[in-house]
């Protein structure tokens, strides 16, 4: 029984880990399971090359996160850990039915939009945030059907989940 749950600990670790650097497990299994010739190896390691430098730019890392929240959205999975920005286009009034949230809606590069929905009970809320502003996002993607809430954006003082966070105008909160 130990084992069992010791398994599925480390199975959803995986998973994590998986997510956070947004590492598509369905697309390594399809390259991997076609063997390249020689001369197409190293075009392929040239390209993973590339790929790397692009993903490990926070341009790269915004638009492959883009990428995972529109396959989410398009599969409609949940419980996503992401990483990206957006360009503000409306602020919200707080939710203050259990926590409190601060809530505005991001439009993503791809011009779907999310809703974020920042805990601010837990972490500092965002001050002077307006329309037009860009907010870069680390936290859990939930479907919905208007394209998705983005929350976890903020440290688990539990620590049961990963700390996610904001970055507006150079400043971090979580």
């Amino acid at each position: 029984m130990a084992n069992k749950k010791n398994l599925s600990i480390g199975a959803i670790i995986v998973v994590l880990i998986a997510a956070f650097f947004g590492m598509d497990l369905q697309q390594f299994q399809s390259e991997t399971s076609n063997t390249p010739s020689t001369s197409t190896a190293r075009t392929s390691q040239t390209e993973k090359k590339q790929s790397n430098l692009q993903r490990d730019t926070p341009q790269g890392q915004d638009a492959q996160g883009v990428q995972l929240i529109e396959r989410a959205f398009e599969r409609k999975q949940s419980n996503l850990q992401v990483r990206a920005s957006g360009q503000v286009v409306a602020v919200l009034a707080d939710d203050n039915e259990g926590s409190s949230h601060q809530k505005f809606i991001l439009k993503l590069s791809n011009g779907q939009t999310v809703l974020v929905a920042h805990n601010i009970d837990l972490a500092p809320r965002i001050a002077n945030i307006a329309k037009g502003d860009t907010v870069e996002f680390f936290g859990e993607y939930e479907y919905s059907d208007k394209g998705g809430v983005i929350h976890w954006t903020h440290h688990d003082p539990a620590n049961k989940h990963v700390a996610g966070w904001l970055k507006h105008q150079g400043r971090t909160y979580q």
